[in-house]
């Protein structure tokens, strides 16, 4: 069974609270091996919007946050390779 976008942005939404819990965050090979995961359940996963919402850089449906940054902005999210 795949996940859905609902599922994706339920993850995320724990992922991010877990980060600002103050314990030590969850590292870019963790986030990348989760990310790696998701889109092997769903090939339709958007890999980029989701680390932007966990970012909090975009909103959970890729859309503009408050006064943050622009809507087209945020599928551009750049990932790290390392």
């Amino acid at each position: 069974m795949s996940m859905s976008k609902k599922d994706f942005i339920a993850l995320a939404d724990v992922i991010r609270e877990f980060n600002r819990s103050g314990r030590r965050p969850f590292s870019e090979g963790e986030l990348s091996a989760l990310a790696d995961w998701c889109q092997a359940t769903n090939p339709r996963f958007n890999r980029p919007r989701w680390f932007g919402y966990i970012r909090g850089i975009c909103g959970p449906g890729g859309g503009e946050r408050k006064a943050v940054v622009k809507a087209r902005e945020c599928p551009m999210v750049r990932l790290s390779t390392t």
